[in-house]
């Protein structure tokens, strides 16, 4: 969780706001084990974990096209 929450921090930290900031301080007290399946998206996140932010991550880490 530290690679995918620290990545997205490192590249938007500086564009979210209180709201956001909070979702974030949520989703960093979740457990890193159901976080990770929500993430991968082998289960959907819990409502309260479901939110606009929870979707910025996870489009932050999509890859659409091949590894280079």
């Amino acid at each position: 969780m530290d690679l995918i929450l620290g990545g997205f921090v490192d590249a938007r930290v500086e564009t979210l706001d209180g709201e956001e900031l909070t979702q974030f301080e949520a989703l960093l007290d979740a457990d890193d084990d159901a976080a990770f399946r929500w993430f991968c998206g082998a289960e959907a996140p819990p409502p309260a974990h479901d939110t606009p932010l929870f979707k910025k991550i996870a489009a932050f880490h999509a890859h659409q096209g091949p590894f280079h």
